[in-house]
């Protein structure tokens, strides 16, 4: 089946990345094998803390969600060597009639070039026209013509060219073959035989007929092959025997791969007139054709949010995407799909502690280290219980994990909180460790969190975040920039803000000054300070 992917936000934090792993391991033990965790951005230090503690790898980071050409049900004929004989390539064809061409590889899977029947029907009448063979391989002559060699010259022939003649009866002397580049096609015709050995033309073709001894030992260059076709067949199944690298497609293949975005190859496939394109994977090899038919309704990849429902903190090409599951525990924003999904949505600290009561619900109980990650995950974004969207449940649940994973929740705190921050990053891997975008009543606004026991340290740096915020406000267009530094051990947060600084008094206290405000049991972005700024705005 499909996969589905589990993702949290963009930036993700510890909660994001640890219930996109936990939901899919739950709906994975429940037998649906195609759930697999994906996350949107870097790896903060504080998560790859949490996973390496607990013996777990990050999440595929996932890109996007727009439909690739990986997603559609594109073909996949066989893709024949640029050796084998066209009479191989047309078998392939008849086939099967959907298929309007076949790609050609190189020995190593490469693409050489493209085939279809009508590159093969130009072949066959170019033969009439001109009825000649060039450096035919003989063992390509033997598959066709399910032939076998008669005499011992033809041992130590390996190509075979000339032109093709069928013999006439010895009364037509104006007719007969006289050149010896000559493959002369003959019946039970032993004098033209003979004839054909004495001049020493390249090859002679015996049709539904036996060869004397005596003949079949004269010394001659000649090689005779016999076969079990009449001569009109023979003569046809010759030109089939060519290797289909000297009638293919090479010039000019317009090609895809499966990283390719739908929407560009419609783009590209208006441009030309092909019945079908290759399809390439990242190593340049043949994977599949592609077809206009393939783009009609397009397999989308399906999706389940976790942690999130807005789209700005989303998966880019999300509209591309179905939706099947929302479990968040953030406010409604403005995600919509097609169709009735199921939408969880409930008021606690973490999307975890949501995820490990469905653990609960169905009767599963977490390993011990996946238990140990999930309450590792409360702990951070509750931040040890003390911000004002933990609940009991929060607790609770945090306990009931750490008993499976024996683990103790205060010595987890203090190890993730201690390495939320390092005097070695730059001013913007801190700021952008764990940031969302906002559109409120008009107002888009980007807000970045620090959550620390050492927020007086970081303030020493308060320059160097305002000269960050103040470039990437000019990139995104905000009219406002804020960055919270939570403090675990003050209970509050230091913020540091650029914009309109009447805007931070009404929403927040008179005492802001100099971009930077003490906010005291301010500890949760999407509880306090998001909803004050909504209040205000309206």
């Amino acid at each position: 089946m499909d996969t589905v992917f589990v993702t949290g936000h963009r930036n993700p934090d510890t909660d994001s990345i640890v219930s996109a792993m936990a939901y899919a391991a739950l709906r994975n033990a429940l037998g649906d094998r195609e759930y697999r965790a994906g996350r949107l951005g870097h790896v903060s230090d504080e998560t790859q803390l949490v996973l390496d503690r607990f013996g777990f790898a990050a999440p595929q980071w996932i890109k996007t969600m727009r439909t690739q050409v990986r997603d559609l049900d594109y073909d996949t004929p066989p893709a024949l060597s640029s050796a084998v004989t066209v009479s191989r390539a047309w078998s392939v064809l008849t086939a099967d009639r959907s298929i309007a061409a076949i790609p050609v590889t190189n020995e190593d899977g490469t693409l050489f070039g493209m085939l279809s029947s009508g590159d093969i029907a130009a072949c066959d009448m170019q033969s009439i026209e001109r009825p000649h063979i060039e450096e035919i391989p003989v063992f390509n002559l033997l598959s066709v013509l399910e032939g076998r060699i008669l005499n011992e010259a033809g041992n130590l022939i390996d190509t075979i060219t000339g032109d093709v003649f069928i013999a006439l009866p010895q009364s037509c002397e104006n007719l007969l073959f006289s050149n010896k580049d000559s493959i002369v096609v003959v019946g039970h015709q032993p004098d033209m035989v003979r004839r054909a050995l004495e001049l020493g033309v390249r090859c002679v073709i015996v049709c539904q007929a036996e060869l004397d001894e005596e003949l079949r030992s004269m010394p001659t260059d000649t090689c005779i092959i016999s076969t079990p076709f009449d001569a009109y067949r023979a003569v046809r199944l010759l030109y089939q025997s060519l290797p289909i690298r000297r009638i293919c497609r090479t010039d000019n293949i317009e090609c895809f791969h499966l990283d390719d975005f739908v929407d560009d190859v419609r783009e590209g496939m208006l441009k030309s007139r092909f019945r079908c394109y290759p399809i390439l994977d990242e190593n340049e090899r043949v994977v599949g054709t592609l077809s206009r038919y393939h783009l009609i309704r397009p397999r989308r990849k399906r999706v389940v949010l976790v942690d999130h429902n807005e789209a700005a903190q989303s998966v880019p090409g999300l509209e591309q995407a179905e939706i099947l599951e929302i479990i968040d525990h953030h406010r409604l924003a403005d995600i919509q799909t097609g169709n009735p999904i199921y939408f969880r949505n409930e008021p606690v600290g973490s999307t975890t502690t949501i995820i490990a009561g469905m653990y609960q619900e169905k009767g599963l109980m977490p390993s011990e280290k996946l238990a140990g990650m999930m309450a590792a995950a409360i702990v951070s974004d509750t931040v040890m219980f003390k911000s004002p969207t933990c609940t009991q449940r929060d607790r609770n649940m945090a306990e009931r994990m750490a008993r499976i994973a024996n683990v103790s929740l205060d010595e987890l705190g203090q190890e993730i909180f201690s390495a939320s921050w390092s005097d070695d990053k730059s001013a913007r891997e801190l700021m952008f460790a764990d940031f969302k975008d906002f559109h409120i009543a008009g107002h888009n606004l980007g807000v970045g969190q620090i959550t620390c026991v050492n927020s007086e340290h970081i303030l020493n740096r308060k320059e160097e975040f305002l000269a960050e915020m103040e470039k990437t406000r000019e990139e995104k267009g905000y009219s406002l920039m804020l960055l919270m530094l939570t403090d675990v051990l003050l209970e509050g947060t230091q913020l540091i803000y650029l914009g309109d600084e009447d805007t931070i008094r009404m929403a927040f206290s008179p005492d802001a000054k100099n971009n930077v405000v003490f906010l005291p049991k301010v500890m949760s972005r999407k509880k306090q300070v998001i909803p004050a700024l909504s209040a205000m705005w309206g």
